[in-house]
């Protein structure tokens, strides 16, 4: 039997969990993690402590090395080549890596991107997906290489995504699929059966890092796009609305017949805030006001009515998806 692949991981984000506890129980047949680098610790919450990331903490409780660069230096790569890994396994990591840092594992270095490239290649593709109304994405295990997004593909694991998933719902979900791509992938990686093949580059398209103002609404367009629109961008940067003077963030939203005029409030009791669009209701189900909880929209409107016949007013929302990069 073989032994197993010396991986490092490079990670900063919670989505990796589910993988990297794979990787220290069954997964430890395949491929053993001899370190991990993630994103120097940050101020965070309210109280802007200096915590450590959920990653750094996995690897810690297990003693794994930890490298956490502000850059990736030469003096960084000589502290991967030190780990000798066969191969480096990227997610979520929040650096552009340099070539030779890249070329540094025996078998080079393999990205976990959250959609089906060659769809959606950047910063922001979960949240993208389900604001876009799209019904099914994936996790995608590519070879790195220095254009954005663009490796040659090995494997794809697909998520289905329901009318009422929002980007946090769909994140957990491809986290956990990850799983079984890589217990597809890394055997046939260490057996030298793995192959890829080059990204279609005319279906190309591009997605970029989410900004506070991307939370805007236009409730002249069409309701199923402002519900995907609402759903894709929870929990953060949220859609959010001005109501009698109060900034309101919106959690979650499903469209439904009716007509109004744009942005009027036409129901506000029971479960649903219903407000008129372009094209059909915006039901909303899930509010917030500033400093308070995420409520369902029953327990938000006993505390904050709003009156049918309020309108509400749009504002223009910023295009997510573009056919070229997103200039920063």
């Amino acid at each position: 039997m073989s032994a197993p692949l010396r991986l490092v991981f490079l990670g900063s984000d919670p989505i990796a969990l589910p993988l990297l506890n794979w990787l220290a129980g069954e997964g430890r047949e395949v491929a053993t993690v001899v370190g991990v680098f993630t994103q120097p610790d940050r101020a965070t919450g309210r109280g802007q402590k200096v915590a450590a990331n959920e990653i750094k903490t996995w690897a810690a409780a297990r003693g794994l090395p930890v490298h956490q660069p502000e850059k990736i230096t030469e003096h960084v790569r000589l502290a991967l080549a030190e780990l000798r890994p066969d191969v480096s396994l990227v997610m979520a990591y929040g650096h552009i890596l340099r070539d030779d840092f890249i070329a540094t594992p025996r078998l080079g270095s393999l990205n976990l991107h959250t959609s089906l490239l060659p769809k959606y290649r950047g910063a922001s593709p979960i949240q993208t997906a389900v604001a876009g109304g799209d019904r099914e994405t994936g996790v995608t295990l590519m070879r790195i290489v220095r254009q954005l997004d663009a490796g040659p593909v090995a494997d794809v694991e697909r998520v289905a995504i329901g009318a009422e998933d929002t980007a946090l719902d769909l994140d957990r979900r491809l986290g956990e699929a990850c799983v079984p791509l890589l217990r597809r992938a890394l055997p046939r990686l260490r057996d030298g059966t793995l192959t890829f093949t080059p990204q279609d580059e005319s279906a190309a398209t591009f997605c970029r890092r989410l900004e506070k103002g991307d939370g805007a609404l236009d409730f002249r367009v069409a309701a199923r796009v402002l519900a995907a629109r609402v759903n894709g961008l929870f929990p953060w940067p949220a859609c959010t609305v001005t109501i009698q003077g109060v900034e309101v963030k919106f959690g979650l939203a499903v469209a439904s017949a009716g007509q109004g005029q744009p942005g009027e409030v036409i129901e506000s009791d029971g479960s649903e805030l219903r407000i008129a669009t372009g094209e059909g209701i915006l039901a909303v189900r899930r509010l917030q006001r500033p400093g308070g909880r995420m409520l369902a929209a029953a327990e938000f409107l006993r505390g904050f009515p709003i009156p049918t016949g309020t309108v509400i007013a749009s504002r223009e929302m910023p295009p997510l998806v573009g056919e070229r990069p997103f200039r920063r």
